[in-house]
């Protein structure tokens, strides 16, 4: 009772919410007092003389004499009686500035919730969103560290507690008002169609290692709430690099964890968690371990197992890169498809090969557990590592501004700065920058899977090379709205290309490829083609300096049926991609007599459709420009 119930208790008595609120003053100066070592004698948890785990001790104690009466109260109490919400995280996720003059505007929609709400869904709605992924909303700390740099934990992973949101965006005084608030953000989010994915960080707190503060779950039961070193019990085992791991191993921190997912769901009306780092949950004695009692217990419960799991399958471990092995009902963050199309776009030889799988749904990660393409989360970019912009216009991170020596944030970026590094006015370089963005862009929203885009990159947000913008709460990682005209543009292709997706249930199939004939067709349900209209061999597969391609798409094959359960048929679609720095003739293929083509999309064009709309016979030489992506359309006989 007392690990099931704790975060509750901290949520239902002033004297806990008092405690919480001292971490205000905290975010300025962290007082010594609240770490259990000390400078000249590191005593680690065992000094019990520390004043502040002296004062933690008698709160705590305090609040573990209520349990006897809560717990006979528990059948009585409504969830939202108990559990209750103030904050206001869509302010960071948005990347405003401070809301100098905002709230006289936030009061004319009746509560925050819904003022960002509705900053929300215009351009979420206006692009055709499905889903909202916003990044963790639990409390979390500014830990001392970030605070001597002047700087402040922008992007929120450093949770404190998982039923409490970030307490510094609460913006009503009266708690059970953020409840309210916070469902009418999500009520006004589904109204206009779209989810509302929470980013879950519970691989590690806050409380940092064994040098950290004692805040909360290391002064209620350090060797119960995280993993210790079996050697040396005084250290902690870190897989997440955070300096601590949550002990997913004992029941009642799992039961914690479950409790709070639920809530998220049932209370406050989410429709999905992305788990940061999630492969540390699945960690048994020290592998990663897809039977583990974490991946048994959401699958067996009846909530959880109804909502959209999403892994960020690897930690910082050893074995912990787990792509592709986690179980049925996941998705994944797909790293090797980021991998691959950087890689193929930038110029890399010998990607055709990885390249197909990655646009065909990912077969080889998914299939043989039974899932479908819709278990890979395809993505370029996400809020970690460089932005759609930065990454064809940097070779090598400029992280300066985190003080850390520029040696924060991942070296291997797999970018390319186009010619010259950061920004440049030559006409050249700046065109084929932008044609970089659409490349990427065009290949994530016609591949098979779910295509994820980092917010800002649909319109060329940029971070001015700062890979890991973590601790950056300034115009580095806010976003600027007033857009130039190539930033217009390449909104408006963005919204193409999504709207081109949504017409098109081929580029959207719910099962995955045979790559055989369909019985009654003249065409495989995915053929692979090679610039002269052949389809590809396996010695082509093989063959490094391949960098040019086709893939046929054949509408008439999907094999799936409707919502009311009529054959599900579409157009054939022809998706051409040259990564090479000079134009190919592509010999448009011709699987019988009278094919036509009609050119629907280029990425050579900063708009959607430049090219002359003609209808091009089967057998002509397409003119496929230098690191460009065309697609076009098969055309019935007239």
């Amino acid at each position: 009772m007392r690990h099931r119930l704790v975060c509750v208790l901290f949520e239902k008595f002033d004297d806990y919410t008092d405690f919480l609120r001292q971490f205000e003053g905290m975010q300025n100066s962290w007082a010594g007092g609240y770490y259990s070592w000390r400078t000249n004698r590191a005593s680690f948890f065992q000094d019990r003389d520390n004043p502040v785990f002296k004062d933690v001790h008698e709160k705590i104690t305090s609040i573990e004499a209520t349990l006897k009466e809560l717990h006979e109260q528990m059948d009585n109490l409504g969830a939202g009686e108990y559990f209750l919400i103030s904050s206001l995280v869509i302010l960071a996720l948005l990347g405003l500035p401070a809301p100098r003059g905002v709230m006289d505007v936030i009061s004319s929609y009746g509560s925050a919730w819904a003022f960002w709400a509705a900053i929300l869904i215009v351009p979420l709605a206006g692009l055709g969103v499905a889903s909202a992924a916003l990044l963790p909303i639990h409390t979390f700390i500014n830990d001392s560290l970030l605070l001597d740099k002047g700087l402040t934990n922008y992007w929120g992973y450093n949770s404190i507690g998982f039923f409490a949101p970030e307490i510094h965006y609460a913006t009503s005084s009266v708690r059970s008002e953020h409840v309210w608030e916070f469902k009418t953000m999500v009520k006004a989010l589904h109204s206009a169609g779209i989810e509302v994915i929470l980013d879950v960080v519970y691989n590690h707190t806050g409380e940092g290692n064994h040098l950290g503060p004692t805040l909360s779950f290391r002064g209620i039961d350090n060797a119960s709430y995280y993993r210790l070193g079996p050697d040396e019990p005084r250290y902690y085992l870190d897989y997440t690099g955070c300096g601590n791991t949550l002990n997913v191993r004992h029941p009642r921190i799992l039961q914690l964890i479950m409790d709070s997912l639920r809530y998220w769901v049932l209370e406050m009306h989410v429709d999905g968690f992305r788990f940061d780092l999630a492969s540390t949950l699945a960690r048994e004695l020290h592998d990663v371990d897809r039977l583990s009692a974490f991946f048994d217990i959401i699958h067996q419960d009846p909530v959880l197992s109804q909502v959209k799991l999403i892994a960020e399958p690897w930690d910082l471990g050893e074995g912990g890169y787990q792509v592709g092995n986690f179980p049925a009902g996941w998705a994944e963050w797909n790293g090797k498809y980021r991998d691959t199309i950087r890689r193929y776009w930038k110029g890399d030889g010998g990607q055709v090969a990885e390249l197909a799988y990655r646009l065909s749904g990912s077969s080889d990660l998914y299939e043989g557990s039974g899932r479908r393409p819709h278990a890979s989360i395809n993505f370029v970019t996400a809020h970690d590592g460089f932005t759609l912009h930065d990454l064809v216009s940097y070779n090598q991170k400029r992280n300066e501004a985190n003080r850390d020596n520029n040696h924060d944030g991942t070296d291997d970026n797999l970018s390319w700065n186009c010619g010259v590094d950061g920004p440049t006015a030559k006409p050249s370089i700046v065109a084929l920058r932008e044609r970089q963005k659409r490349n990427m862009l065009a290949t994530l929203l016609l591949s098979q899977g779910v295509p994820m885009i980092c917010g800002g990159d649909e319109m060329g947000r940029t971070q001015h090379g700062n890979n890991n913008a973590y601790c950056q709460d300034n115009e580095i990682s806010w976003v600027d709205w007033t857009m130039s005209k190539p930033q217009q543009a390449l909104l408006a292709f963005t919204k193409s290309l999504i709207v081109l997706r949504q017409e098109h249930p081929v580029f959207r199939r719910r099962r995955f490829f045979q790559g055989r004939r369909i019985r009654g067709t003249e065409v495989k349900d995915i053929s692979w083609l090679r610039p002269d209209g052949k389809e590809m061999t396996d010695e082509d597969w093989a063959v490094g300096y391949v960098r040019c391609v086709g893939v046929r798409l054949a509408g008439h094959a999907i094999e799936e049926k409707d919502p009311k359960g009529r054959p599900l048929l579409d157009e054939t679609f022809l998706i051409l991609l040259n990564a090479h720095h000079e134009p190919r003739p592509f010999t448009l293929p011709a699987h019988k007599r009278g094919v036509r083509w009609q050119p629907v999309l280029e990425t050579a064009a900063s708009h959607a459709n430049q090219r002359q709309v003609t209808l091009l016979k089967g057998g002509f030489q397409y003119d496929l420009e230098a690191r460009s992506l065309a697609v076009l359309r098969l055309r019935p006989k007239s």
